[in-house]
C-alpha cells in the first residue's frame, strides 16, 4: 500500500434533506450577472434573492474556489468535508423534485460538479494532479514519458509476465516457479520504489504550500513554482507507471 490511499467511497452520503435548502449568500462565480428567470441581478448568491430560484455555477470556478480553499497540496480537510455538505444541502437534487425542468436541470449540474470536486480534493494524488493542470499552463517542458531506465524495466517485467503467462497453464514447474520467485522479488522493489516516490511527493507538496506566501508576481517566486510543478508531474507520471506494474504482478501472479 502506497502513502497516499484513496478511499472505498470518498464521497459522503448526504442523507435525505429534511429541511430546506439553505439561502446563505456566498462570494462565488456565478454563470451569469443576471437570474436566468427574472432577470434580477445575482452577484455571488446561490439562489436568486427575487424569485429564489437556484442559480447555475460559473464553468470557470476552479474547485479550490468552489470549496473556499487556497491551492495548497496539504489542504484542512475538514473545511472540504463542511463545505461539501453546506453546498450539498443548496444543490442536491431531492430539494428541486417538484421544481421546473430549469431548475432540475441547474441543480443536476451544480451538484456533478460539487460531487467531482470533493472527490478530486480529498484525494492527495488527484488534488496534485488537478493543481498541476490548474497552474502549469506555461510549463510547457513537462514530461508525460517515464525515464529511460524505468521504461526498459517495465519492458523486461512485461517480458516475464508473458513468459509466466504462458507457463502457468501447464502447472507446477521449476520454471515457473523461479520466475514467480523473480516476478515477487521485482513486485517488492517496484513497491519500494514506490513509497520513496511518495515520500519525494510529500516533500514537494510542503514545499509548495510555503512558495504560496510569496509574492505571486515575482518572476523567482514563478520559477521556483514551475520547477516544483515540473518535478511533481515527473513524479506522477512515473508513479502511474510503477503502480500499474505493481497491479499486473499482483493480479498475474497472485
Amino acid at each position: 500500500m502506497g502513502l497516499f490511499p484513496v478511499p472505498e467511497s470518498s464521497e459522503p452520503e448526504i442523507m435525505e434533506p429534511q429541511y430546506q435548502a439553505t439561502t446563505k449568500s456566498r462570494e462565488l462565480p456565478m454563470a451569469r450577472s443576471m437570474c436566468w428567470h427574472c432577470q434580477s441581478e445575482v452577484t455571488g448568491e446561490y439562489l436568486c434573492g427575487q424569485c429564489v430560484k437556484v442559480q447555475p455555477l460559473s464553468k470557470d470556478l476552479d474547485y479550490f474556489s468552489c470549496f473556499q480553499l487556497p491551492r495548497l497540496l496539504n489542504i484542512d480537510e475538514q473545511q472540504l468535508e463542511q463545505t461539501f455538505y453546506e453546498l450539498s444541502r443548496t444543490f442536491h437534487p431531492d430539494f428541486y423534485s417538484t421544481k421546473d425542468e430549469s431548475e432540475k436541470a441547474i441543480s443536476l449540474g451544480n451538484s456533478a460538479f460539487l460531487n467531482t470536486g470533493y472527490r478530486i480534493l480529498k484525494d492527495p494524488i488527484q488534488r496534485a494532479e488537478y493543481l498541476i493542470r490548474l497552474e502549469a499552463g506555461a510549463v510547457k517542458d513537462i514530461r508525460s514519458n517515464p525515464p529511460a531506465d524505468l521504461f526498459e524495466e517495465v519492458l523486461e517485467l512485461q517480458e516475464d509476465l508473458e513468459t509466466f503467462r504462458q507457463l502457468a497453464p501447464n502447472g507446477t514447474s521449476s520454471e515457473l516457479e523461479a520466475l514467480r520467485t523473480k516476478l515477487q522479488d521485482e513486485r517488492e522493489g517496484l513497491e519500494k520504489r514506490q513509497a520513496e516516490m511518495e515520500k519525494s511527493l510529500q516533500h514537494k507538496f510542503r514545499e509548495w504550500d510555503q512558495l504560496q506566501g510569496d509574492p505571486p508576481d515575482l518572476s523567482q517566486t514563478r520559477e521556483k513554482k514551475n520547477t516544483l510543478l515540473r518535478g511533481m508531474q515527473e513524479i506522477l507520471s512515473n508513479r502511474t507507471y510503477v503502480r500499474n506494474m505493481v497491479d499486473d504482478l499482483l493480479e498475474t501472479t497472485g
